[in-house]
Parts: structure tokens; C-alpha cells; sequence
């Protein structure tokens, strides 16, 4: 075999095993970010008020675009999703003053953000 040819047969080593690494990463990535999602989406769910319990319960995450390499998940409120901004913030009344803010989403965004962060770092 000429140094040429070991040199080309090298290479296509290199290359399988990059290629075999990144679909493993990538495989790794969405993975994590599934865990984490659920993670946030339990965390605003613990957090979130329960007079009728509907609000609480509407807690979910959906895919919001997939691509080689990228997953980008949405946690939201379905059954009432008019209302996490008021509650989260807190909002006036009609005969005046403000309702106080109940902080639930703000706590599961960080959480996102450190544990995505930290369990890549730990996988990967």
C-alpha cells in the first residue's frame, strides 16, 4: 500500500469517526433538551397557582422546529395561556391597585437555562 493510499484510508477513518461523533452528540443534545423541557414544565406547574387546578394542569411542552442538529422546545400554558403574563407579573384591578405577581415561570426558565447547561457539559 503507497503512503498516498494509507494516507486517503486515514483520513476516511477520521472522517467516519467525526461524522459517528456527531450524531451521537446530536443525538445527546435532543435528548437533553427533551429532559430539561419536561423538567421546566413540571417546575411552572409546582409554581403555579391552583384555584381550579385548570391552569396548573395546562402545563405542556411542544416541538416547535426540528433540524439536523437543533431541537427547539416550547413550554406553554394550553388551557390557559392568556393569563401566565398576569399572574407572573401580577396586573391592575378594575377599581384600582394591583393584584400581587405570583412568580412561576421565571423560576422554570432558570432552571432551563442552568440544567441544560450542566447536564450537556456532564453527557458530552
Amino acid at each position: 500500500m503507497g503512503k498516498r493510499t494509507r494516507i486517503n484510508a486515514l483520513a476516511e477513518e477520521v472522517m467516519k469517526a467525526l461524522e459517528d461523533y456527531k450524531e451521537v452528540t446530536e443525538e445527546t443534545v435532543k435528548e437533553t433538551v427533551t429532559e430539561v423541557a419536561d423538567g421546566a414544565r413540571d417546575v411552572a406547574k409546582s409554581g403555579s397557582p391552583s384555584d381550579t387546578g385548570e391552569y396548573r394542569k395546562g402545563w405542556a411542552v411542544k416541538k416547535t422546529e426540528e433540524k439536523s442538529g437543533k431541537l427547539v422546545l416550547t413550554v406553554y400554558n394550553k388551557n390557559k395561556p392568556s393569563l401566565t403574563h398576569l399572574l407572573e407579573k401580577g396586573h391592575a384591578k378594575r377599581g384600582g391597585g394591583r393584584t400581587r405577581a405570583i412568580v412561576h415561570i421565571a423560576p422554570a426558565e432558570e432552571y432551563a437555562q442552568e440544567t441544560l447547561v450542566r447536564e450537556l457539559e456532564r453527557k458530552l
